[in-house]
């Protein structure tokens, strides 16, 4: 079971890793700039900081829910690759929006980009398996043969 599943793992805790890197920048920020909890506004330095990890937690759970479905019932490969662009982006999100906010634009896009290809893959593994399991229906052998 585990060799099945070890790729998905260790994209899941790079996207841990990835977040409490995140977490600690806002911290940082706000020791730089002098903004206590709760206050979340203040220079636009800080706000795109704040703003950027916000985002980004709001789509990790998002993203982990489809890294393993797809992982699951489709490829762990391919969702783990996918997984691995989209942190990828996601941190090029996070430090364009730290730049500027016009910097997150084509970062932001391209993560949206493979969360959708993550819902692709994801809904074909389950409909395959819904097929196979209560159709009878193996639409992978009826493509080879």
């Amino acid at each position: 079971m585990l060799d099945q599943i070890h790729w998905l793992a260790a994209v899941t805790i790079l996207g841990v890793l990835e977040q409490a890197y995140f977490f600690l920048q806002v911290i940082y920020a706000r020791r730089l700039f002098g903004i206590s909890p709760p206050k979340i506004s203040g220079p636009p330095e800080f706000e795109r900081i704040f703003r950027a990890q916000v985002n980004s937690s709001e789509y990790f759970p998002i993203f982990l829910a489809l890294l393993w479905q797809a992982g699951l019932f489709f490829h762990q490969g391919l969702a783990a690759a996918l997984g691995l662009l989209y942190l990828y982006a996601r941190y090029c999100y996070f430090m364009g929006y730290k730049a500027s906010s016009s910097e997150r634009l084509t970062p932001i896009y391209f993560s949206a980009g493979v969360l959708w290809i993550l819902i692709a893959v994801s809904a074909l593994g389950i409909l395959h398996f819904f097929l196979c399991h209560y159709v009878g229906l193996n639409v992978l052998q009826l493509l080879t043969a």
